[in-house]
């Protein structure tokens, strides 16, 4: 099944977090970048790696943000 990916913007709303919390957890090595030329930023992250915020069922309003999720291990692709 192929990832399902959202921009910045919609996984900052996912995780209940602001879009330079998403840029960090890439740059730390937490989310993958996927690269789309066709969109503006180009950069597109993976829902399944993001943590899903708590919202208010009736309202949509943010209870809690999502957990920080832990760095992705490369170790195996490095023992190759």
């Amino acid at each position: 099944m192929p990832p399902k990916l959202v921009p910045e913007d919609l996984a900052a709303y996912w995780t209940g977090r602001p879009a330079t919390t998403i840029r960090r957890w890439a740059a730390e090595g937490r989310l993958t970048r996927h690269h789309n030329p066709q969109r503006r930023n180009g950069v597109l992250y993976d829902l399944a790696e993001l943590p899903e915020a708590r919202r208010d069922e009736d309202t949509l309003a943010l209870i809690e943000p999502g957990p920080t999720p832990p760095v992705i291990d490369v170790a195996p692709l490095l023992a190759a």
